[in-house]
């Protein structure tokens, strides 16, 4: 695998990047955010090894940076905030893992070679639409009835989600799994928060709702009746 690894720490990088080219794999390391985050939109990468805490520009916003330009290369977070709240920002933010320092190298290998085996999202389509909701994928755009729609990163993904799987129900853990890649419940209101600042966008205003809930099961998009 070609690794990004974006971190300031001497020590940290050295025993990352190491550890990784022992392995067989390719590594290339920037010590400050700005170059990080410059190498990181550049692409080309199979995985992506971040610190949260960089110089120049911190690792959020290389993340959300990545995600509103469209690129989906899976994203390690290294942090030394270990609360809750701090990973599921991370997470928010687009991240698809989350490691707190200090770290045993072996649990590090493991979740990137996890990461790895994730199969990418495929669809030929470049625009999705359920009614007069449209979603442009190439363009990061989302319209109802003609009217721009301004979404955040991770807003867009899941509603890319949900008219992806228009007129099937989704469920809370297929969406921490698909939208946030986060594969145990994190036991926080992040789906709810999410679905709900999404319909205020999505539907506010229109006569017609598209985001529906179905009780005891999850969430819908599609027109009713």
């Amino acid at each position: 695998m070609k690794i990004l690894l974006i971190e300031d720490d001497t020590q940290t990088s050295d025993y990352v990047a190491n550890g990784m080219r022992e392995r067989g794999h390719v590594v290339d390391h920037a010590a400050n955010g700005r170059d990080g985050l410059f190498r990181a939109t550049g692409g080309g990468f199979d995985i992506m090894i971040i610190d949260r805490m960089l110089p120049a520009v911190d690792g959020l916003t290389i993340v959300k940076t990545m995600r509103g330009a469209g690129i989906k290369t899976p994203v390690l977070l290294l942090t030394t905030l270990g609360g809750i709240n701090d990973r599921v920002e991370g997470l928010e933010a687009g991240a698809d893992d989350y490691l707190t320092k200090p770290f045993a190298f072996a649990e590090l290998l493991a979740r990137v070679n996890a990461l790895s085996r994730r199969p990418p999202i495929v669809d030929e389509s470049t625009v999705l639409r359920a009614g007069d909701l449209e979603l442009n994928r190439l363009k990061r755009t989302v319209t109802r009835g003609g009217k721009r729609i301004e979404l955040q990163p991770q807003e867009f993904r899941l509603l890319e989600y949900l008219m992806h799987n228009a007129g099937q129900v989704v469920t809370r853990t297929m969406l921490l799994e698909n939208v946030w890649e986060f594969h145990f419940d994190p036991r926080t209101s992040v789906v709810e928060t999410h679905i709900s600042r999404l319909r205020a966008k999505v539907d506010r205003d229109f006569d017609e709702e598209l985001i529906h809930t179905v009780r005891g099961s999850g969430y819908s998009l599609g027109i009713t009746g």
